[in-house]
């Protein structure tokens, strides 16, 4: 594309339209506009654009179109760490954390949000109706982000990944304009978005099912950390017969002692099984016997406000600097247990855990999208915190010798939204529309104005 402005020219133009709520190098606010929730990712683009509408998002994709600059969408930047060392330089970040309204339709039992809403947002509309969403282990994640990335949550062995929940979206596309994706309307887009959102545009609105619950029974068993090896090859064994209603995780947990962590955690190794079970009381309780007969010292499963799952699996509330590794893995044994177990202790990241997956996980919908179902029985992730950049490379071999000890275990599979390395080959991820969404791309943005974190080719 022939620039038709120059950079500086684009800068003047949008700050007619933004005014304050436009950040280049130098001006006050720029440095904390920049920082993704994933402190570790040291963005400096050549701007930031904090827009309050649809129509303000366009213009900034206009202004960036004619004058050479591209764009790189955010809302939380929960999912920048595979941008850690890319230059933005050229690039204005299009942060959308001002655009968060949500609006529920309780018949038709959908919420449709704007493009920065978080899980906290759908579930404070959603709760009195009774109704709850596919939401992941933290509620300040972005919704866009997360579901069109997949999105794995404590409902998909039943209810599969958040990504086929998505019924519709309106999105600022390269030439600025802003169009409607649906399976009746550029059904072509709509397939491309639930996958590789980030590569098409800006996505300012999205229409997404929600799900019939109000309350579940779900919570965390823990046990001290010289138990990880008995209660992981316990959790592996029943895994394997768990009801598809039953969706948990398993983590390997190294807290330092710090006063701001809860007591029961700080300065201690622990293992941990959380979760949800969508039964009645009695049967949950009947389907988590064989873990309760482990004796865990904290036991918190148990009837819950549907919003309340958000706080189970204890994920920071505040934006950190973290690195972290993920995997697929296939069937599991006593031997992946002594491996996995034994990684964890002797690597010591802070987290290392699996993720029961399976059931639904791996069924495609019946109108999927680029990305419908992970490949894989469980998801095993490593992640540690940084907390200055020289510890960085000590993080990044702690979470890799994790998941190198398990590798006889692995499957070729990917989860998107659990990568966090820049120069990470995602392809398998969009398994088989690969190709097809690599096409779509050149065909669409041919010249590359977005930023995608998991590019498609």
């Amino acid at each position: 594309m022939t620039a038709l402005t120059t950079a500086d020219d684009a800068v003047a133009r949008l700050r007619e339209v933004l005014r304050e709520r436009l950040f280049t190098a130098g001006d006050e606010g720029y440095d904390a506009a920049r920082l993704p929730w994933n402190l570790v990712t040291d963005q400096r683009p050549y701007a930031v654009a904090v827009p309050r509408t649809a129509d303000e998002v366009a213009t900034v994709v206009q202004a960036a179109a004619a004058s050479g600059l591209r764009i790189a969408p955010q809302a939380t930047g929960h999912g920048a760490g595979p941008l850690r060392g890319t230059d933005l330089g050229d690039t204005i970040v299009v942060s959308l954390r001002e655009m968060r309204d949500v609006a529920v339709d309780p018949g038709a039992r959908t919420a449709t949000l704007q493009g920065g809403a978080v899980w906290h947002d759908v579930l404070a509309a959603a709760t009195p109706h009774g109704l709850t969403a596919a939401h992941g282990s933290a509620g300040d994640v972005s919704v866009v982000g997360y579901a069109l990335g997949g999105g794995v949550s404590f409902y998909g062995r039943t209810h599969g990944l958040a990504v086929n929940g998505v019924r519709r979206a309106r999105v600022v596309v390269a030439d600025g304009s802003i169009v409607t994706a649906s399976a009746d309307e550029n059904p072509e887009l709509f397939w491309a978005l639930r996958g590789g959102a980030g590569a098409f545009g800006v996505v300012v609105e999205l229409t997404i099912d929600l799900l019939p619950y109000s309350d579940v029974f779900a919570g965390l068993m823990l046990w001290d950390g010289s138990r990880a090896a008995d209660v992981a090859r316990a959790w592996v064994t029943w895994t394997a017969t768990a009801p598809e209603t039953t969706t948990t995780s398993l983590r390997i947990m190294h807290f330092p002692p710090l006063p701001e962590l809860p007591p029961f955690v700080s300065g201690r190794s622990v293992v941990a099984i959380d979760g949800a079970v969508l039964e009645g009381d009695a049967a949950a309780a009947e389907i988590l016997a064989p873990l309760r007969a482990l004796e865990p010292e904290m036991d918190t499963f148990g009837r819950i406000p549907a919003a309340a799952l958000t706080a189970v699996h204890m994920d920071p509330p505040e934006p950190s600097a973290a690195v972290s590794e993920h995997a697929m893995l296939t069937a599991l044994d006593d031997a992946f247990v002594d491996a996995f177990v034994t990684a964890a202790f002797a690597a010591r990241p802070m987290i290392s855990e699996i993720r029961h997956c399976g059931g639904a996980f791996a069924r495609p919908a019946a109108d999927a999208g680029a990305v419908s179902a992970l490949e894989g029985d469980y998801l095993l992730s490593a992640l540690t915190i940084v907390p200055v950049p020289p510890a960085v490379p000590g993080g990044l071999a702690a979470c890799g010798a994790v998941v190198d000890a398990v590798r006889p275990w692995r499957g070729p599979g990917v989860a998107l939204t659990f990568v966090d390395l820049p120069d990470r080959d995602v392809t398998a991820g969009f398994g088989a529309g690969a190709a097809r969404l690599a096409a779509l791309r050149r065909e669409r943005d041919p010249e590359g104005i977005f930023v995608a974190a998991h590019p498609v080719g």
